[in-house]
């Protein structure tokens, strides 16, 4: 796989987490957490990161049930991640997010806003994906 920069986002009504990573170092880190009040400033303060990051995927976390199931949150996720796809023509992967904020929490070690650190450990899942599916065709 080419090297190909990745932003996620740790998506909330309030608050949205955001990560950067890329395919060569295969490493995810928090970058900020975006608090928009509207859905226009919601869209802006995105677009003004893919101007500046022009990622070549989206990485958006998608919340299930711990048992795997969607929930209502899920909905909303999905329509986000249509929403960047259809406005911005980026490639969106949804992932699996169950526990990344308990996840963030433990790394932080504090009480801080983890939606950041939750984003990373959303794309971090994701990265960690590429390299296991790159292992298992190089034993096929």
């Amino acid at each position: 796989m080419p090297d190909q920069t990745l932003l996620a986002f740790d998506y909330g009504l309030k608050k949205i987490g955001v990560a950067i990573g890329n395919t060569l170092t295969r490493y995810a880190r928090p970058l900020e957490v975006l608090t928009p009040h509207t859905r226009v400033q919601r869209f802006e303060q995105i677009e003004k990161l893919l101007q500046e990051w022009a990622p070549d995927r989206i990485v958006v976390g998608l919340p299930l049930t711990t048992e795997g199931g969607e929930q209502y949150h899920s909905l909303r996720c999905r329509r986000f991640a249509n929403q960047l796809h259809g406005r911005f023509g980026v490639d969106v992967v949804l992932v699996d997010e169950r526990g990344s904020s308990l996840e963030a929490q433990e790394i932080l070690g504090n009480n801080q806003p983890d939606d950041a650190m939750a984003a990373a450990v959303i794309l971090q899942r994701y990265l960690d994906a590429l390299d296991h599916s790159a292992e298992q065709e190089g034993n096929g």
